[in-house]
C-alpha cells in the first residue's frame, strides 16, 4: 500500500489512522502530494479500502511517521488531530 505526502522523506512510511472506525495501516509514501487543497495524504485504493472510506472518496486520519533507525522502527511525533486524506486514483 502506498500514499503521497507533501514532506515526508521518499521513501519512508506512515501509520494512517481512520478517526470514524479506528482502523490503521501502514502505507509506503513514495510520491508526493496530495494533489487536492485541503487534504494531506493521498492514499492508494487497497489502504483506502483496508480503512474503510474507499467509497466515500476521503476520510479523517490521523498520520504518524514511522522512519527507521539504527534496526528497529522508531515513532516520531505527529500531530494528534484528524486530516483528510483522500484515495489515489
Amino acid at each position: 500500500m502506498t500514499a503521497a505526502h507533501p514532506t515526508l522523506s521518499i521513501p519512508s512510511y506512515a501509520r494512517v489512522t481512520n478517526v470514524k472506525n479506528g482502523r490503521s495501516v501502514i502505507v509506503r509514501v513514495n510520491d508526493r502530494g496530495p494533489f487536492h487543497k485541503g487534504r494531506v495524504m493521498d492514499l492508494s485504493f487497497l489502504a483506502a479500502c483496508r480503512l474503510g472510506y474507499a467509497n466515500n472518496g476521503s476520510a479523517e486520519v490521523i498520520v504518524e511517521s514511522l522512519m527507521l533507525a539504527t534496526r528497529r522502527a522508531t515513532l516520531l511525533p505527529t500531530p494528534k488531530s484528524p486530516f483528510i486524506a483522500h484515495r489515489r486514483r
